[in-house]
C-alpha cells in the first residue's frame, strides 16, 4: 500500500533501533497505515490498529478473502484508464451493496492509481484525490497480496483511535507509534488522512498514552517531525534523529531529505 509517511525507505534506519529481543515480543501499531515496519519484521503476533475504517477493512479482506480481492483487482486492472478511475472513485464513495472483498479491491486500485498514493477525505468522508499520471501502474501484484495474507494471519486488526491501545497493550509488548506528523511549517500540514485531522491537542493526548505505556513497561518507539514542540513533549525520553525523504510535493525539486525524530523509552 502506498501511504503518506510510509516507512519503506526508512527501514534501514528504524530496524537497528528496535529493542533487544523484539523478535519475541507482540508487535503493536496504533497507526498502522501502510504497515512497512510490520511487514519487514513479520512478527508471529500482532495487534494492528488504525482510525481509517476502509484501510482496516481492506487488510481484513486481504487476510480472510484474498482470492476474491485478487479476482476483483484483475477486472479493475484490465479496464484501467483515467476515465475509469473517476467512475470507480464515484462508486467507491456512493455505491451501495459493495461487499468487503470488492470494496477492498477498489481501495487498492484507487491507492495504486491516485496522485502520489495520497489518501485524503473531505468533510463528508469521501475520498477525493485526483487520478495520478502513470503510464502503466502496477495495480495487481498477486504475489505481494498472498504474502501479505500469510503475514496477517497472526494479526488482530482493530479500527479506532490510538487511545484504544491502553485497553490492550501489556508489559513486554513492542509498540510502534507512527502518527500524523506535527507540521514543520504553517504550509506543510497534511492531516486529512481521516475525518477530523490530527492537531496539537491530539499530539498531547498521544504523549500521555505513550507515558502511560512506559509506566506499564511496554517497549515504545515513536516517529514524528523534528520540531521543538515534539521534542518538548518527549523530553524525558531518548530521542534519535534520522534522515527521511520528503515525498509529497507537486514540485519534484522541493523533494529532499528532512530530519525526523525517533523517540524511545529504552
Amino acid at each position: 500500500m502506498k501511504w503518506v509517511g510510509g516507512k519503506s525507505r526508512l527501514l534501514a534506519q528504524l530496524l537497528p533501533l528496535l529493542p533487544p529481543g523484539s523478535e519475541l515480543m507482540r508487535h503493536v501499531e496504533p497507526f498502522f497505515g501502510g504497515g512497512a515496519l510490520f511487514f519487514a519484521r513479520r512478527p508471529e503476533r500482532a495487534l494492528l490498529c488504525d482510525v481509517n475504517p476502509s484501510l482496516v477493512a481492506t487488510y481484513e479482506a486481504v487476510r480472510d478473502q484474498v482470492d476474491r480481492v485478487i479476482a476483483h483487482l484483475e477486472r479493475l486492472s484490465a479496464a484501467h484508464k483515467v476515465e475509469r478511475y473517476y467512475e470507480v472513485r464515484h462508486r467507491y464513495n456512493h455505491g451501495k451493496r459493495i461487499d468487503q472483498p470488492e470494496r477492498a479491491a477498489m481501495f487498492v486500485y484507487l491507492n495504486k492509481t491516485c496522485f502520489n498514493g495520497l489518501h485524503r477525505v473531505n468533510r463528508r468522508g469521501e475520498f477525493n484525490v485526483p487520478a495520478g499520471r502513470y503510464d502503466n501502474p502496477r495495480i495487481l501484484d498477486e504475489g505481494l497480496l498472498r504474502a501479505a495474507q500469510r503475514m496477517l494471519q497472526g494479526a488482530e486488526l482493530r479500527c479506532g483511535s490510538f487511545e484504544q491501545v491502553l485497553t490492550a497493550a501489556k508489559p513486554g509488548d513492542f509498540v510502534y507509534f507512527d502518527p500524523p506528523y506535527e507540521p514543520v511549517s504553517a504550509t506543510a500540514s497534511f492531516t486529512a488522512y481521516s475525518q477530523g485531522g490530527f492537531g496539537r491537542a491530539d499530539q498531547e493526548r498521544l504523549r500521555d498514552v505513550y507515558a502511560e505505556l512506559d509506566r506499564r513497561r511496554c517497549k515504545l518507539m515513536l516517529s514524528n517531525s523534528d520540531v521543538p514542540f515534539i521534542r518538548e513533549l518527549y523530553a524525558k525520553f531518548r530521542i534519535d534523529v534520522i534522515a527521511a525523504p520528503r515525498a509529497i510535493n507537486c514540485d519534484a525539486k522541493k523533494r529532499g531529505l528532512v530530519s525526523e525524530v525517533v523517540v524511545r523509552n529504552y
